[in-house]
Formats: C-alpha cells, structure tokens, sequence
C-alpha cells in the first residue's frame, strides 16, 4: 500500500477538513493553501491545520468560482487530487474547477464515492498505481453534503493506516 508523504487541501469544512484530521491523526504531514485570513464556512479554519494563506480569493482563470485561487494551487503543489463525494451529489463550482485544473495540469485524479464500500479498494489501487507522494484531497463542503467530513476521515484512516 502507497502511503503518501503529505496531504494537503483548502482546509474548507467537509472533506478538506476530513482528510486533514484523518492526516494529523495518522501522523502524516499536512498543508495546503487556504483562502485569505483563512475563511471558511465556519468561521476561521483552526491555526491548527497549517496552510498557507493565498493572496486572493479568486483565480483570473475562474473569477466566477469562489475559493478558486487556493483550489488551482492545490492542485498545482500536489502530485495527484483524491476527489471525495456522493455519488448524489451535484457538481458544484468548486469541485468542478478542481476538476478541470487536474485535467488542464496534466494531474492525476480520482473520484469517489466515500460512503461506498467499493471506494476502499479503488482509492488504494489508484495510490499504489500513481504514487503521489503530495495528495490533494477536495469535495464538497459540509453544509452541501452533510456528513461528508466525518466519512472522509474515518475511509481516509481505514486507507491510510493500512
């Protein structure tokens, strides 16, 4: 089983925040860059996860998509993004833009369901193809996807810690 060396994500509540408890938890080395003065939906993201701040909110490329900027340098700084959401789930801005900087930068991603047994296997076998040793973990918030944080952790430790 491929462990990466880092996880980073937009520390975001829902699965950038799952992702990096699980990490902290685990022991792996986290970061990433944050929105500006490290807004989130919940108030300021905890000095506990330690990101970077990015200059501004939007990128020139996606004006329209808020948090833009940090979700492209996300990207960019990582080796490969793990997209975690519902399979019900619709495609919001933000996922949709992680999306297409993985595809425009050439990155590998993956996206899956956590909430499905399968997901296990699929993210497992992906790591061990591709290797990252920088992930990207990205979804949707909580408030979209209720309950999403908590299952990004709980699969991100069951896969990690194997």
């Amino acid at each position: 089983m491929h462990i990466p060396k880092q996880i980073i994500s937009g520390g975001q509540t829902g699965v950038d925040r799952g992702a990096l408890l699980a990490a902290k938890e685990l022991g792996i080395s986290i970061g990433g860059w944050c929105s500006p003065n490290r807004e989130a939906e919940d108030g300021k993201i905890p000095l506990e996860f330690d990101l970077k701040e990015s200059p501004y909110e939007r990128s020139n490329a996606a004006s329209h998509v808020a948090r833009s900027l940090r979700t492209e340098w996300n990207v960019r700084d990582s080796d490969a993004t793990l997209i975690l959401m519902p399979e019900t789930h619709h495609l919001d801005p933000g996922t949709k833009w992680t999306i297409d900087c993985c595809i425009a930068m050439n990155k590998a991603y993956l996206i899956c369901d956590p909430h499905e047994k399968e997901s296990k296997y699929n993210i497992q076998n992906w790591l061990k193809e591709h290797g990252p040793s920088i992930l990207n973990v990205a979804g949707p918030s909580e408030s979209n996807a209720p309950g999403i944080q908590n299952a990004t952790k709980e699969l991100l430790k069951l896969i990690l810690s194997e």
